[in-house]
């Protein structure tokens, strides 16, 4: 009988072939085998027998089976609840840290790098390949061992068959290898497990987006022919020729070279003021913020303290105005525009002869105190001037070399619009005073001129020139000169101020150096109408009361102020103030209060109604040894005063409560208003001084 290839068949049917020495030591081995093989799996059976077993923790919860039954639905979001909420960043625009509303709500728990190549791609290609030649190499050698392996059955049957018996044991479904290589079951939780699928919720995108509005448009369509183009170029021509003839009637005077560039230039300077008064309006605003404090004490700060000083007050400094090219000079003249309150002049020059130079007009705004409105610098230091009272725009100007000039503001560059000459009559010493002057007949604006070669001259402004007339010729006998032997130096008196009366049109006051006030008159010019022995030194400034007509005010370098009644030929009222007087000012809300300063750079402010005989205000301004007070000006509507000194400064100050106080009402009556108060005021203060004659005329 053949005996069979198969190990396996082998295996089954060992009983019936023949048995070869050496078969029973085999067959013990392999029960002894199963025996070790029995106890083990003994013990195994014992452990998975324990592993069934329900453990609970103590503090499980115990649920009813309609609480087991039913179903919990949770919705997962993509929101991290573990993001941070408050990240800041720096921001280099706004130059801060700022919260960030976007938080990464990604949270990565697990990262595998992976070796997937696409099938398709030339890499899967290659590989797919190699793999080939690797898989062929093995099948190649699985090959010549199976072939080692069927020699060494066929020379030692027995042992082979030994293996299969080890391996047909292996194959049990009770052997430890095949719990091996068995798979586990999933194991489900104690409570009752199904599967159910998930699905988180997306939050939809948003875009962020700004919108502004759109910038204006215009739709324009046009045709450019050749007779378009050559209108726009008539146009142009037209509008040239209008800007010629413009400056031919301002500035005739003018080289016609320099007429030709100043047309040239006008086109371009339409575009400069755009920007320039853009500018402006920037640079006040800027300025009014950095001096806000010293507006808000100009609007509303009032002393308290008054009322605990019962007669005296006191001045509360606030802008200073200083242009820097102007230190050298000295403050000759200050004026104020009656139509813009907050704008005033300032003349700029010098009082020490040994050193004259140039000089300069100034105008400040009380909106911009850091830089001046307008700027005029002057070959000649300028010692006087005067806005107009309803043409404002127009400056009357004297100079120390003896010319008059006028200036206005809405005419562009530096240069005067008039100017008189050595041909047109000019004063050939320094001009210490200029006023204006009610319109003439032919409706042609005027002004008075005085200066130290004794002139008092008219200037009327005629076209384009100034016709000059001589008033009165001032002299030390009291009579006017006549010819040239009256012209001689010895007779004449040096003229240093003057003021025309408020409401006798045709009487104004002279001022002189010999210390003489003389009363002249416009239409009687051949003689004084009065002359008063006023001072021991020059009369540096003479000036109206504002509402008595009769009552002006003196001042001079001889210590001394002085009130006057014009009908009287001594004075009412004599004040020593101790020092050089400088200037002398009327208030513009009372009859009786003025103010002077002096060259010890004191300010000295005087109500009469309230104390006759000393000021209720004394106070120093500047630095008493190096700085010298040189003239003081009074707002026209506001409680403010304006003081200059030899060193190119304004400085403005505020009037406390006292130094404007007003007389209280009785109960029942409503208090009086009007001139004819303050009229009456400063009348009973001069009756008392007058004497009865005197009263009853």
């Amino acid at each position: 009988m053949p005996v069979p290839n198969s190990n396996a068949a082998f295996a089954r049917k060992g009983s019936n072939v023949q048995k070869v020495p050496g078969a029973k030591s085999t067959k013990a081995a392999t029960k002894k085998k199963d025996e070790e093989e029995a106890v083990e799996t003994g013990t195994g059976w014992e452990e998975w027998s324990q592993g069934k077993a329900l453990v609970r923790p103590p503090d499980q919860m115990e649920l009813t089976e309609a609480e087991l039954k039913e179903e919990n639905t949770r919705i997962l979001t993509a929101n991290n609840p573990h993001a941070p909420q408050n990240i800041v960043r720096y921001s280099f625009k706004e130059r801060s840290y700022k919260p960030i509303n976007i938080v990464d709500q990604m949270a990565v728990h697990f990262v595998l790098e992976g070796n997937l190549v696409h099938q398709d791609s030339e890499e899967a290609r290659k590989l797919g390949v190699k793999e080939g030649l690797a898989q062929e190499i093995a099948t190649v050698d699985a090959t010549a061992e199976s072939e080692e392996e069927k020699a060494e059955t066929s020379v030692n049957p027995a042992v082979d068959g030994g293996d299969v018996e080890e391996a047909g044991d292996e194959d049990r479904p009770d052997s430890a290898a095949s719990r091996i290589n068995k798979k586990e079951p999933k194991v489900t939780n104690q409570f009752n497990f199904s599967d159910r699928a998930s699905q988180t919720l997306n939050n939809p995108m948003r875009d962020r987006i700004c919108q502004t509005e759109p910038p204006p448009r215009s739709s324009f369509s046009a045709t450019a022919n050749q007779w378009e183009i050559y209108d726009a170029y008539v146009q142009e021509l037209q509008k040239q020729e209008k800007n010629k003839e413009k400056q031919k009637g301002t500035h005739s005077h003018k080289d016609n070279g320099k007429s030709k560039k100043v047309m040239l230039m006008e086109t371009q300077s339409e575009d400069v003021t755009k920007w320039t008064m853009a500018s402006k309006i920037l640079e006040r605003t800027i300025s009014q913020n950095t001096f806000d404090d010293i507006a808000q004490d100009f609007k509303y700060f009032e002393d308290a303290s008054d009322e605990f000083r019962e007669q005296e007050g006191t001045l509360l400094p606030l802008w200073k105005f200083q242009y820097d090219k102007a230190k050298t000079l000295s403050v000759t003249a200050l004026c104020w525009n009656n139509k813009y309150q907050d704008l005033f002049a300032v003349g700029l020059g010098s009082y020490d002869f040994s050193r004259q130079g140039c000089g300069m007009l100034l105008f400040y705004s009380l909106k911009n105190p850091a830089f001046p409105e307008y700027i005029y610098p002057t070959s000649s230091g300028v010692m006087c001037l005067d806005i107009h009272v309803q043409y404002s725009h127009l400056v009357a100007v004297g100079f120390y070399n003896g010319c008059v000039a006028v200036y206005s503001l809405k005419e562009e560059g530096r240069e005067p619009v008039y100017k008189s000459t050595a041909k047109t009559g000019k004063h050939t010493d320094p001009v210490w005073q200029v006023h204006w002057q009610s319109d003439d007949m032919d409706s042609n604006h005027n002004f008075y001129s005085v200066s130290s070669d004794g002139r008092v001259v008219s200037w009327t402004l005629v076209k384009n020139e100034l016709v000059f007339t001589d008033i009165i010729r001032l002299t030390l006998t009291g009579a006017v000169s006549e010819g040239p032997k009256g012209a001689q130096a010895p007779s004449i008196a040096s003229g240093t101020s003057f003021d025309f009366h408020k409401q006798i049109d045709y009487m104004f006051l002279v001022g002189t150096e010999e210390g003489k006030i003389h009363k002249c008159s416009k239409t009687y010019s051949s003689q004084f109408l009065e002359t008063y022995d006023a001072h021991s030194m020059a009369v540096d400034t003479v000036k109206w009361n504002y509402f008595h007509p009769k009552v002006f005010v003196s001042c001079s370098s001889d210590w001394t102020v002085k009130i006057w009644d014009h009908t009287i030929n001594t004075p009412m009222f004599v004040f020593d103030l101790q020092a050089a007087v400088g200037d002398v000012a009327w208030s513009p809300y009372s009859s009786t209060v003025f103010a002077a300063v002096t060259t010890d750079g004191t300010v000295h402010v005087f109500d009469l109604s309230v104390n006759k005989y000393e000021a209720i205000c004394q106070q120093l301004v500047v630095d008493k040894k190096k700085t010298k007070l040189t003239h003081v000006e009074f707002n026209p509507i506001h409680p403010v005063i304006i003081v200059g000194d030899d060193r190119g400064y304004v400085t403005s100050f505020k009037l406390s409560p006292n130094l404007r106080k007003k007389p209280k009402a009785k109960k029942g009556h409503e208090l009086p208003k009007g001139p004819e108060v303050e009229v009456a005021k400063m009348e009973k203060l001069l009756s008392l001084l007058r004497e009865p004659d005197q009263n009853s005329g």
